[in-house]
């Protein structure tokens, strides 16, 4: 990503950042064929994919995604090496490991970014996967377990020492979760420590916070996160954005089919009656993104409670082409954001 003098040799790539239940093999078609520089899968649990859990297959499936980033989480060495084994034989081009993850039900099991509170055994599991597979291997991260102790730079430097390939950084500890604003000048410090390329995350919801997210940190590209969801056209705009290109937002038409593709490709992956349940939270998200004033609450109800397929089309397509027969009072509702 950098040229030799460490000046960027090409446009910074923008990502699609891994959000567990929610980047679906589906989503990331949609977010790289409209233009985003990678995309990266939901968070695997490496036991359960090593197990052969159904669930966790489809996952990591990557059919129609070049390259397919597979990211994977755990605790123990032997599983995640042999998860990572299983997701290159099914075709990944890259594994990701989950550093990251600030929810109780992963630290719990120190996994995620519980992994940040123990260094060593964190770069046991880098080294672990790091020597199962030929593919690049990426590490996503926090800027610590708490503000005591702000360590991406050390785990950073460990993971170039291990022979790993980059590394992205979300600009919180795990102790703030999502609250307050990303730190973006507080990733430059791993910036500073390592020379693997290094992608800032966290809070970068426009083409404005793209530019400032970059100047403050340094970083050679961005991942875009929760501002994509019920929106992965978003990511492609930034890209074109960063890249010097103009920038023409995707027609409310357009928005309308993409919608629809990724309701119609969630019952394909997984069978209506689970496909129903999954598709809820892009719904509700898509309708967010659609406007505010696009369905009536009594239509945004039935749009994320339905279990037909055909009317939660019927309504998608009304929110973003035929905002007509609004309730009075349906402005300025929303439903609430999905991850």
């Amino acid at each position: 990503m950098r040229s030799e003098d460490g000046r960027r040799a090409d446009a910074p790539p923008v990502l699609l950042a891994p959000l567990s239940g929610v980047t679906d093999l589906h989503m990331r078609r949609i977010a790289q064929r409209l233009g985003a520089s990678a995309v990266v899968s939901e968070m695997v649990a490496a036991a359960e994919l090593a197990r052969g859990d159904a669930e966790s297959q489809v996952r990591a499936e990557g059919e129609g995604v070049e390259p397919h980033v597979v990211q994977l989480a755990g605790c123990a060495e032997t599983p995640m090496a042999e998860a990572a084994r299983i997701a290159v034989d099914n075709g990944a081009d890259a594994i990701d490991i989950n550093m990251g993850c600030p929810a109780k039900t992963v630290t719990g099991g120190e996994a995620g970014s519980a992994l940040m509170r123990d260094l060593d055994h964190a770069a046991r599991l880098l080294g672990a996967v790091r020597m199962a597979v030929a593919v690049p291997v990426t590490v996503k991260m926090r800027l610590g377990w708490d503000h005591a102790s702000l360590n991406a730079p050390e785990l950073a430097r460990r993971a170039e020492d291990l022979g790993l390939n980059g590394v992205t950084v979300h600009g919180r500890t795990r102790q703030q979760f999502y609250k307050g604003r990303a730190d973006w000048s507080a990733i430059r410090a791993v910036v500073a420590a390592t020379r693997l390329p290094v992608i800032a995350n966290g809070d970068v919801t426009s083409l404005d916070d793209a530019r400032a997210c970059l100047a403050a940190s340094g970083a050679a590209g961005v991942m875009v996160g929760r501002a994509a969801v019920g929106r992965p056209w978003l990511v492609g705009e930034i890209a074109a954005g960063l890249a010097g290109r103009s920038v023409t937002p995707l027609s409310a038409e357009a928005r309308a089919a993409a919608a629809a593709e990724h309701y119609e490709g969630l019952i394909a992956l997984y069978g209506q009656a689970m496909g129903v349940r999954h598709a809820r939270k892009h719904l509700a998200a898509y309708a967010d993104a659609a406007g505010s004033g696009a369905l009536s609450p009594a239509d945004r109800r039935r749009l994320v409670t339905t279990s037909d397929p055909t009317e939660a089309l019927a309504l998608l397509r009304r929110a973003f082409l035929d905002p007509a027969g609004l309730e009075p009072d349906a402005a300025g509702t929303t439903i609430g954001e999905a991850a």
